[in-house]
């Protein structure tokens, strides 16, 4: 005897060897055997054997109809398979047929919905219609992406996935028909979906995947403002003119000019040296419109050929210190003695000025030599202003040394990059400032002098404010203050560029209320305070890796479009190697680990990776010579370029998994 049964969700026959009381000791077709409860049998048959029965059955099934089987169905009410085998057959059926007809029954689920085990109920006509519609859309969905992925399996792009070929990659839908048909597609090629919609065209170029996937992360709402901001209006009329001559120093590009210097000598043989931030504060009030949308960006983006700003264009120019413009500021003003350039007093003040000149790095930087400073021979406008300011500066660095116990890194080239042309397609030049270059120094330590002075303000008015902090190496923002020991500061208060980071522009508002003496405008446990120290390290950390990023992809075309054959850099850590006359570390596989920082290196360019941003190079010769010094080796900086180099090395390595994963590491090294 034979029994037709189900066990763990299947339906199997097999031959009875045994039996006792309710249960049954079967052997399957497969020669396994297995105990089945009585409970569990559909019906017994003598013939034909188990094994064709499970061979026929299927067979069968297929050509029943289903719709008809609903026809013949019961309308209402439940029923048994054996019953409705007897109807259809009119009493002739064998075991192959009520086992085929329960198979169709069980495979139909559309049709009748289980209720037993063997008992099922015919589904109603008005649901049977909307499920039968589901299916249909459901196997034309599938047709839809089975065309497209083959489709783009060789080579062609539907119109459909180049439309949203971004998306895809962002923001995919996992469930929806494109993804599954662009993953497909990429398993089939045996390449990630990034590297297939590139190669179809769908987006244009690894500078486009960069910079459009990071816009689209985010800036998810486009890079423009929304409509509907107020503009600006006037602002400080009440304030009193300053009697300075104040001027700026930028590079030509820069059009959110923050700061401004001024240099006033007394007849005491003192000298007051004015430090001038633009006061966005006194229009931009908490939790305006326009305060929110600001808040959204956290700062201005910068990355070569690229600059996103962190508020409208109209709200920049009225606080702008512009040339000849007469604009509301906050300035700090500091007595310094002439002799020795000790610092004897600072004060604050709210004031308008005007600017008298925005002097131009990329004019001046040539001209403005450590010799003719010496010399006084300087033939720029303030010439005399940015000399003393220099000696000034160079007091201010040698103090700060003196608490850091090191000196400041000096004479290394950081290098930059200035597009001719705009987009994938510009020419790219590479140029160099030496770092504590005569105008950096200047201006860095103005900066940093006010900053300082201004978190020290802020606690002795017990003001709550937001504070940049650095201890055993680790730097972090907290409302809390504390040391800075790599700047070899006391406190640390970002507050001198209110146009383009949000953090600067709240400090503003905690100085000008301490100032007024009209209460902080965030109190220290205030829960706002706190989430927007949050949310500005990570949005301002996403900008960061986006800017070294860019700098990454255009030391690698500058590297293509010269036909670069061969490198030299210097070891910073392990197998991590800072190449000469360009922002870039590269990871050179092998290296010997017993190399001293420094250490000189060439190498032979043998591929450059736009995507990944990774070269591919070989290692020709370990050089006698070194970095002439190695103080520049600053270890939170070693730390930042090993992340970034390490991290693009992880993405590319991702590029033989799985294409969803190498997708997702990609996004993650972009975002």
């Amino acid at each position: 005897m034979h029994l037709y049964f189900e066990e763990d969700g299947a339906f199997k026959a097999g031959t009875v060897l045994s039996q006792a009381g309710t249960a049954y000791q079967v052997e399957l077709t497969t020669g396994r055997r297995t105990k089945v409860k009585q409970a569990n049998v559909f019906f017994s048959f003598e013939s034909p054997s188990a094994s064709e029965l499970m061979t026929r059955a299927p067979q069968e099934a297929a050509e029943l109809d289903p719709a008809f089987l609903w026809e013949v169905a019961p309308e209402t009410g439940e029923f048994g398979f054996a019953d409705l085998a007897t109807e259809y057959w009119g009493g002739d059926e064998g075991p192959v047929q009520k086992a085929a007809l329960l198979l169709a029954l069980h495979g139909n689920p559309v049709y009748f919905y289980r209720k037993g085990r063997g008992v099922y109920r015919r589904a109603p006509a008005d649901i049977l219609q909307k499920a039968l519609e589901a299916v249909e859309r459901k196997k034309r969905l599938e047709a839809q992406k089975t065309a497209w992925a083959k489709a783009m399996a060789a080579g062609e792009l539907p119109e459909e996935i180049g439309r949203d070929a971004l998306k895809l990659l962002t923001a995919p839908d996992k469930n929806g028909i494109a993804w599954k048909a662009l993953s497909d597609a990429a398993s089939e090629t045996r390449q990630t979906p990034l590297r297939l919609l590139l190669s179809l065209g769908a987006i244009p170029s690894a500078w486009d995947w960069h910079v459009e996937s990071f816009y689209a992360i985010n800036f998810p709402q486009g890079r423009g403002f929304p409509a509907g901001l107020p503009l600006p209006e006037t602002y400080g009329d009440d304030l009193p003119v300053a009697d300075v001559t104040a001027f700026s120093i930028d590079d030509s590009a820069t059009t959110e000019i923050d700061d401004a210097v001024s240099v006033t000598h007394l007849e005491d043989g003192r000298t007051r040296v004015g430090v001038h931030i633009a006061a966005p504060s006194l229009g931009i009030l908490r939790d305006d419109a326009l305060d929110k949308t600001a808040r959204t960006r956290m700062s201005t983006v910068y990355a070569p050929g690229l600059k996103t700003t962190m508020l409208p264009e109209p709200w920049v120019k009225a606080f702008s210190l512009d040339e000849g413009a007469a604009v509301p500021c906050v300035s700090i003003y500091f007595t310094v003695k002439d002799e020795t350039f000790e610092v004897e007093s600072s004060e604050t003040k709210l004031e308008k000025i005007v600017v008298a000149k925005n002097l131009r790095y990329d004019k001046i930087d040539d001209l403005v030599t450590e010799e003719a400073l010496a010399a006084d021979a300087l033939e720029i406008p303030y010439a005399h202003e940015v000399a003393w300011l220099w000696h000034f500066a160079k007091a201010l660095q040698k103090k700060r040394e003196e608490v850091r116990g090191r000196p400041e890194p000096t004479g290394r080239i950081d290098w930059y990059f200035v597009l001719e042309g705009e987009g994938r397609d510009a020419r790219v030049v590479v140029k160099g400032r030496r770092r504590g270059a005569p105008l950096d120094l200047l201006v860095a330590e103005l900066m940093i002098l006010a900053n300082s002075t201004w978190g020290l303000w802020l606690e002795e008015k017990k003001t709550p404010g937001i504070y940049r902090s650095q201890r055993m190496g680790r730097v972090r923002m907290s409302t809390s203050p504390g040391a800075h020991d790599g700047l070899g500061v006391a406190r640390y208060a970002w507050s001198t560029s209110p146009l383009r980071r949000y953090v600067d522009l709240v400090n503003q508002r905690q100085i000008v209320s301490a100032l007024l003496g009209t209460g902080p405008v965030y109190q220290g446990n205030d829960a706002d305070f706190f989430t927007i120290v949050s949310q500005f390290e990570t949005i301002y950390g996403l900008y960061n890796d986006f800017q070294t990023r860019m700098e990454r992809y255009w030391s690698l075309r500058w590297i293509e479009q010269e036909g670069v054959k061969e490198l030299e850099g210097a070891v910073i850590k392990g197998e991590l190697v800072r190449i000469d006359g360009l922002p870039y570390v590269h990871c050179v596989a092998g290296l010997p680990e017993d190399l001293a920082r420094g250490r000189k290196v060439r190498l032979q360019v043998i591929r450059c990776d736009l995507v990944d941003l990774v070269m591919e190079t070989k290692l020709l010769a370990i050089l006698d010579e070194a970095e002439t010094s190695t103080e520049d080796f600053d270890e939170e900086v070693i730390e930042e370029e090993a992340e970034s180099a390490e991290t693009a090395q992880a993405a590319k390595a991702e590029a033989s998994a799985p294409e969803e994963d190498a997708t997702a590491a990609t996004l993650s090294t972009a975002s």
